[in-house]
């Protein structure tokens, strides 16, 4: 009896201990987001009716973000932060870890928290070249004076001394750094490092309003980044060490688009290579991205029908747009008629239909996706005279390879330029990285982050161009 008294005052003091813990002070997770790590830090503080709190996001710069709301109880505890739409739920478990998932939009992630500072990840990514490197590396700035914003880069040349052909790498959609990085890959740096090493200075930058670029990235659209590459051709010009009757642009995704943009009105351009540039209308584009990309995450037939006719009667309404709000107003209308017709249409559970129809709205009637949809790239490609060499990769799901080269061999050849040279590379997606399916999902997890393959003829085509 005596020992059986003793367990059972020790189990009352443990449960004791594990139930009373203190939850103030400083709680550290790393979200993970499609192959992107984000640092998290909750500060936790006593108040006089509970409890108060802010949030951090180290990677993003972001500190002492007011947290709306901080309760904890039966060892959970549950944070909001409204104004971003972000929720936190966790179970303090008897190792001091707090167990739960963090959900902003509509989407849930899991996030653990530990009072010990956590570290990202380190992702292997074996093509990254490491310093020192055996060639000249300089930060640079340079002036788009048409926006009256800096900025800013890094050209790489072979050597300090000499006179080299040069290109400007334009990055793809969304704000990028000068290293187009994303899902934890840097393909503008391993791009930059490989034509950098074979003799072609390399010229890449900051989107604006990103990284050290000065700018307004939200408000921009298509046309104002090839003002931007403009600025980097003049800057060009300018450095001694380029040969200016051999400057080209190399334009991934969007900056496929842009870069007949800039080449269809400039005589500084000498030739342009498109990495999974468009060839079709943008709202086209779209429509067969989530038809593809739907098919490799399992969405059946019908559902995947359903959502192309919803999203075609969508952008149908912005090609015939003229203004802004009438087109949110249409749209609203529009969209929530959609949902009172499908009940069981896919959103998020925790979110609204007033809020899921908002959502929807301000990523469609925006500005840059206003431009995006209406555009057709057959209209710049017509007017290129200069080298072109477009190259896809099979299993692009994103830009895909056949439809896209097709349209944009037509449209040159219309235009009468006969110095056009069209790949396919076999295996490789949109990233360029050899792969199973294609499926975007596949990009964080794959360790290379350019194939060798396509390297090689992007440079073997350059060469010809700059002998």
């Amino acid at each position: 009896m005596k020992i059986q008294s003793i367990a059972l005052a020790i189990g009352i003091l443990i449960a004791n201990f594990v139930f009373g813990q203190d939850i103030t002070g400083q709680w550290n997770g790393v979200l993970k987001v499609q192959g992107t790590q984000l640092r998290i830090v909750f500060n936790i503080n006593k108040a006089e009716n509970g409890f108060s709190s802010t949030m951090d996001s180290p990677d993003q710069h972001a500190k002492g973000i007011p947290v709306t709301s901080t309760s904890f109880e039966n060892q959970t505890l549950k944070l909001a932060v409204s104004n971003l739409k972000i929720e936190y739920e966790g179970i303090l478990d008897k190792s001091n870890i707090i167990v739960g998932n963090f959900k902003q939009g509509g989407q849930s992630f899991p996030l653990n928290l530990s009072r010990e500072t956590v570290e990202k990840e380190k992702l292997v990514r074996p093509q990254e070249p490491v310093k020192p490197y055996p060639y000249y590396e300089e930060e640079v700035t340079f002036e788009n004076t048409k926006a009256g914003i800096t900025l800013a880069g890094t050209l790489t040349l072979p050597k300090k001394e000499g006179v080299f052909p040069a290109v400007i790498l334009i990055s793809g959609s969304g704000p990028q750094n000068r290293d187009e990085e994303l899902m934890g890959h840097k393909p503008f740096l391993v791009l930059s490092d490989f034509l950098t090493k074979n003799g072609i200075a390399v010229l890449r930058f900051d989107d604006r309003g990103t990284a050290a670029s000065k700018g307004d990235f939200k408000t921009a659209t298509t046309p104002d980044f090839a003002t931007d590459v403009n600025a980097g051709v003049a800057y060009l010009l300018s450095r001694k060490e380029i040969n200016k009757k051999k400057i080209g642009l190399i334009g991934h995704s969007e900056g496929g688009i842009i870069a007949p943009m800039v080449a269809s009105a400039s005589k500084d351009v000498a030739f342009i290579v498109l990495l999974a540039g468009t060839g079709i209308s943008g709202d086209k584009l779209l429509l067969l991205q989530q038809e593809l990309i739907g098919k490799a995450s399992g969405i059946s037939d019908a559902d995947l029908q359903k959502a192309k006719i919803n999203n075609s009667g969508a952008f149908e309404l912005v090609a015939k747009s003229t203004s802004v709000e009438q087109l949110k107003t249409d749209l609203t209308s529009y969209i929530k008629q959609v949902l009172k017709d499908s009940p069981n249409a896919q959103k998020p559970e925790s979110m609204s239909d007033d809020d899921f129809v908002k959502l929807q709205v301000n990523q469609i009637a925006n500005p840059w996706m206003i431009y995006f949809i209406k555009y057709n790239p057959t209209i710049a490609l017509e007017k290129v005279k200069c080298p072109v060499l477009a190259i896809n990769g099979e299993k692009d799901l994103q830009v895909p390879p056949k439809v896209n080269l097709e349209a944009i061999k037509g449209a040159l050849a219309k235009g009468g330029n006969k110095k056009v040279t069209t790949i396919e590379l076999p295996n490789l997606n949109h990233l360029f990285q050899e792969c199973k399916t294609g499926s975007p999902a596949e990009y964080a997890t794959i360790e290379q982050t350019f194939s060798p393959l396509a390297l090689a003829e992007i440079l073997k085509w350059i060469q010809v161009r700059t002998k």
